[in-house]
């Protein structure tokens, strides 16, 4: 691999190819990408096996790891879906002559060469990959040693195409996964105009810290789902399920229910069995401990104040009492992780107050907070779910990869 200097010398050349690049020519690319995925699904599961063979059957991130037919199906389908989508750049967002004659135009343009430093999922290697051609952007991918063989078998699928379209393959790097050079990475203002990481806490916090490059965070996700007292029970804890077991490993699964002490017993006990069907392992508060108990529930430990704010991404969760709407907001205030909150309830003034006043990217009224997605929300695809509130919040699409640019015009103006 070349030196990580040399990449992103080789970053920074290629962006006025990408940049250049017209509408048609863009979504061309991307389905010949989506067209080559499909015609190497064998070997990019083969690629994939190599990296499943190093990480423990019993790893919770083995899941987002895989990669099947079917999932490369669906990653196919959605970079159809993103090729589909209307051009982000060149718009114009505001025009008008200023009194001296000066015509003043301000548009969007691809913001340049876009980081993206995340943990073994290479469907982001796809999806950002796609985003960035979309956009008019380079993109250096540093995925981690987990998926090393997988991202760098795919990054040399779309390396392939854009040398078959007379462009430089630069426009698409693997970086080094070796964690020595991160900093190099981070440190590289010279170089890149935007880091993204997507991971852990911890990953997220490292490159907060040491950044020099602007960052734009796609956070954690401890998501909670408040049960309040005139919630539909059995609706309740189909979607408190689902919430949680349908994908235990992402961002926007369920880890904390919180639930109204009315009917703290009569969902736990229809919610319980369900929950015990999957083997979920529940952190439980004192009171609900004592419910879960007399349940016979099998996996079943008495909660510590660390288990609420935790980010399980396994098949476990939290279960808090409240005594009414105001201590769940209270909790979830205090806990959140700004990602996705969802209020069960039939009560529609409490169901409104919780949309307004929760802080979160993405606020849901009996639903499962499983949705939060780019592709779900008709974005085609997300680099990240976003926690912050500069530039992009929630699903962290096409439309937010660009960035202004105010172009003046003038016929001698001097002031």
């Amino acid at each position: 691999m070349e030196s990580t200097q040399q990449q992103l010398i080789n970053a920074k050349k290629a962006q006025a190819a990408i940049s250049a690049l017209s509408d048609q020519r863009k979504q061309e690319l991307i389905i010949s990408f989506a067209t080559s995925i499909l015609a190497h699904s064998a070997q990019i599961i083969a690629e994939n096996l190599k990296d499943l063979e190093k990480m423990s059957l019993s790893d919770p991130k083995r899941d987002r790891l895989l990669l099947n037919e079917a999932r490369i199906a669906d990653l196919a389908s959605s970079l159809k879906d993103v090729a589909g989508l209307e051009d982000p750049t060149n718009k114009i967002l505001s025009e008008r002559i200023l009194d001296n004659g000066l015509h003043v135009q301000k548009k969007t343009v691809p913001i340049g060469v876009v980081g993206v430093i995340y943990e073994s999922r290479p469907n982001v290697t796809v999806d950002v990959a796609a985003l960035c051609i979309r956009s008019g952007n380079v993109c250096l991918l540093r995925g981690g040693q987990d998926a090393y063989h997988t991202n760098l078998f795919i990054v040399s699928l779309i390396q392939q195409i854009l040398e078959e379209y007379g462009l430089d393959k630069h426009i698409v790097q693997q970086l080094p996964a070796d964690r020595k050079y991160i900093l190099d990475i981070l440190q590289a203002e010279k170089y890149i105009d935007v880091i993204i990481p997507r991971g852990s806490n911890q990953l997220i916090e490292y490159v907060r810290k040491n950044s020099l490059v602007p960052v734009i965070e796609t956070g954690a996700g401890v998501c909670h789902t408040y049960v309040e007292q005139t919630a539909k029970l059995k609706e309740a804890a189909a979607i408190v399920v689902n919430a949680k077991v349908s994908r235990p490993s992402v961002c926007n699964a369920l880890d904390t229910v919180v639930i109204d002490k009315s009917i703290a017993k009569d969902f736990l006990t229809i919610t319980a069995p369900l929950l015990s069907g999957y083997n979920v392992e529940i952190f439980a508060d004192q009171f609900s401990f004592g419910i879960l108990k007399e349940l016979n529930y099998p996996q079943l430990n008495l909660a510590t104040p660390e288990d609420f704010g935790r980010e399980f991404l396994d098949f476990k969760c939290s279960v808090k009492i409240v005594e009414n709407t105001d201590e769940a907001l209270q909790h979830i205030g205090e806990f959140s992780s700004r990602h996705s909150e969802a209020i069960l309830t039939e009560d529609q003034a409490k169901a409104e107050r919780f949309l307004n006043e929760v802080d979160a990217a993405a606020v849901y009224l009996n639903a499962s907070t499983r949705f939060t997605d780019g592709q779900v929300f008709g974005l085609g695809a997300e680099i990240g779910i976003s926690t912050q509130k500069l530039h992009a919040r929630g699903p962290f699409a096409l439309e937010k990869l660009v960035t202004e640019k105010w172009l003046v015009r003038g016929a001698g103006q001097i002031r």
